[in-house]
This record gives C-alpha cells, sequence and structure tokens, in this order.
C-alpha cells in the first residue's frame, strides 16, 4: 500500500493502519485572563487578557522585548522553568484553568503543543522515533500499529511524509532547516494537541520553507487552534484571523496595545501606535 509505513514493522500491503482508540477532541478556545509576569523583581506583562478562538491563527505581533514570547511560553506552562519567574492571572483551556494544581502539567503540555524559533529535533534520532517521542515524554501508550498511524499522519499534517516516507530510520538532523522544522510540527501534533504555540517559526527559514510551513498552518487550523508570535508583518497577514498587538514603554511592562481582526488591525488599526508599527515606522 503506498504510504504505509516502511521498515521492520511496516504495515502489511492491503491493510489500513490501526487508528488511535481515542476520538478526536473538538476545537478548543484558549483564553488568556488577566495575565502579568515577572522575571525576580522585573515586570514583563501587566493585565493581559485575549481570547484565542477555535479552529484560528492569532498572531501575536509587536517589537522585540515586549512580552510576546513569555506570553506564549505561558500559554503552556513553560514561564515556570525559568527560577526567577513567578504570574497572576489565569489561563483557560475550554472554560478549566491550565494552572489549577488539581491539573498535571503534562496534562497541559499535552493539550497545549509548542513549536520554537529554531528546529530541534532530537539529531541522532530516527525521523521515526522523533514523532513519536512526545508518546513517552506524556505516558500515552500506543502499539506498533498506532505509532505507525500516528507517524504518517502527522509527518503528512505537517507536509513532510512524501519528502521522508522511504527514510524514516534515517537521522532526523540530516533533514533540511525546513524539514526539520516540520519535523518539530509533527512531533507536537503526535500527542494530538489541541492548540498548537508557535514561536517565530519561520525566523530562521529560507523563504520557499517559510511558505510551506505557512501552508502547513493553514491547513492545521482546520484541527489545532494555533498562536504564532512573528516578526514578519507580511506573515502575520497572510496565515492569520486574528492579531495581538504587544507593546512595552521604556521601563514599563508589556501591554496589548489593539487586538482583533487581522484585515481590520492592519487596515484600519484604532490606535495610532498601531498604525505606526504595521506600517513600519518603528520596531
Amino acid at each position: 500500500m503506498d504510504g504505509a509505513v516502511q521498515g521492520p514493522h511496516a504495515t502489511p500491503p492491503g491493510t489500513q493502519p490501526a487508528e488511535p482508540e481515542e476520538a478526536a477532541a473538538p476545537l478548543a478556545t484558549l483564553q488568556a485572563n488577566r495575565i502579568t509576569a515577572w522575571f525576580g523583581d522585573r515586570k514583563v506583562l501587566d493585565r493581559v487578557s485575549l481570547t484565542m478562538p477555535a479552529g484560528q491563527v492569532t498572531s501575536l505581533i509587536g517589537p522585540s522585548g515586549c512580552g510576546k514570547s513569555t506570553f506564549l511560553r505561558i500559554l503552556n506552562r513553560m514561564h515556570e522553568l525559568v527560577p526567577s519567574a513567578t504570574l497572576a492571572g489565569e489561563v483557560l483551556l475550554d472554560g478549566e484553568d491550565i494552572y489549577d494544581p488539581k491539573k498535571k502539567l503534562v496534562e497541559a503540555r499535552k493539550h497545549i503543543g509548542m513549536v520554537f524559533q529554531k528546529p530541534n529535533p532530537f539529531p541522532a534520532m530516527s525521523i521515526y522515533d522523533n514523532v513519536i517521542a512526545g508518546l513517552k515524554l506524556t505516558g500515552t501508550k500506543a502499539s506498533r500499529e498506532q505509532k505507525d498511524y500516528l507517524v504518517e499522519t502527522s509527518l503528512a499534517k505537517a507536509g513532510l511524509w512524501k519528502e521522508v516516507k522511504d527514510r524514516l530510520r534515517s537521522p532526523g538532523g540530516g533533514l533540511s532547516g525546513g524539514q526539520q522544522q516540520r519535523l518539530c510540527i509533527a512531533r507536537s501534533l503526535a500527542v494530538t494537541p489541541r492548540v498548537l504555540l508557535m514561536d517565530e517559526p519561520c525566523s530562521a527559514l529560507d523563504p520557499t520553507s517559510t511558505r510551506v510551513i505557512e501552508e502547513t498552518m493553514l491547513e492545521l487550523a482546520k484541527e489545532v487552534t494555533i498562536v504564532i508570535v512573528t516578526h514578519n508583518m507580511q506573515q502575520a497577514q497572510r496565515v492569520s484571523q486574528q492579531c495581538a498587538f504587544f507593546l512595552a514603554a521604556h521601563g514599563k511592562p508589556g501591554v496589548i496595545v489593539e487586538h482583533g481582526d487581522t484585515a481590520a488591525m492592519f487596515d484600519s488599526p484604532i490606535d495610532p501606535r498601531t498604525f505606526d508599527y504595521v506600517n513600519g515606522r518603528f520596531g
């Protein structure tokens, strides 16, 4: 069968790989309420609230140092990995606070995946094993058939399957930069997240790879809610339906100046600072 996973555990010809038993969850809405964040005594965000609608791409724009990436990391509890970091406020995934003491950290990370600025596959690990690496981290048990299915479907959703299906046992580090980033997207998708956070995922890539990643995002938004930090204004316009403009005055914490429909934010922003930023007058 064309598309069957190759190797010692390949699916027999004429058979369909077994799908994981868990049905796909409905599209998720992510909501941040009054988020204030500190690194030690330095306040970096001040009472930031934003709703990221289900099944849409929300872009976070603004100059460097205004708290966009910090906000993104707060959305899946990565902020707390920094020893001096603290925060106030709540992050709700379909109405449930991911910071609730009764919620396990691994549960938040399973439902809310992250793709970083620099592709970070496990270089010596095979492409196949890179995709399923998250299963062990989240304690997800899967049969060989289920793993085969997840590898194929995750790579296909990340737009990488056709390019790597005949070399799944090759090291992930042997791929190009754009392919490595799509491999990282596939790795995040394999644990079936409901939200995917992307921190400048194309900043280290060439224009062709960037276009492929953007096309991948638009396809993925049909199944997963996406939040992306980008400094590329054209990219924000191309991929997102909603946009939030972050800004930090000198010595002040970051705030959201304006947010709303992406086209409206770029064509007729309400705040003059938004107009100046999206038209390249600063930042």
